[in-house]
């Protein structure tokens, strides 16, 4: 499996931080990740990602921004 491609969204308003994970997520392939930063946790994001069948692990890191690594669902 390749390193995760990681997303900035520290800092964005919404809903651009949505936004961008979703269209990042649309181009992902069957072995690739993608790697959310984001400064709140980002709820309605998880219902999206259970309904396109995307797996998901969300953590709170260290310096208290949220770490989501996103890829497809076998």
């Amino acid at each position: 499996m390749q390193p995760p491609k990681v997303l900035d969204c520290r800092g964005l308003e919404p809903p651009e931080p949505l936004e961008c994970v979703l269209e990042a997520i649309s181009r992902l392939g069957a072995d690739e990740q993608v790697l959310m930063l984001i400064d709140r946790e980002p709820r309605p994001l998880y219902r999206i990602l259970r309904e396109n069948r995307y797996d998901f692990r969300t953590e709170l890191n260290e310096r208290g921004w949220f770490e989501v690594l996103i890829w497809r669902s076998p």
